[in-house]
């Protein structure tokens, strides 16, 4: 699953590739948001570990990763 982070006063957005599911990441944003002073922590696929301080955060979008299509495809 993709999640991106946008990060204020930052032009780039963080994105981490986890594999917790959407629910999990939701839990962890709302616990770092609810906390006075609070980090949002994510590790990546790869066992990188994000560590965001939850004043920071302008935004999140959790999304399902999509599978690579390599070829064409015929459109429905």
């Amino acid at each position: 699953m993709e999640v991106k982070i946008g990060v204020a006063e930052s032009p780039r957005e963080l994105v981490v590739a986890s594999d917790r599911t959407p629910d999990e990441v939701q839990s962890l944003v709302d616990e770092a948001l609810g906390s006075k002073g609070g980090t949002l922590v994510l590790s990546d696929d790869k066992g990188r570990r994000y560590v965001v301080p939850a004043a920071r955060i302008a935004y999140v979008e959790i999304a399902p990763q999509e599978g690579r299509r390599v070829g064409f495809g015929v459109g429905s």
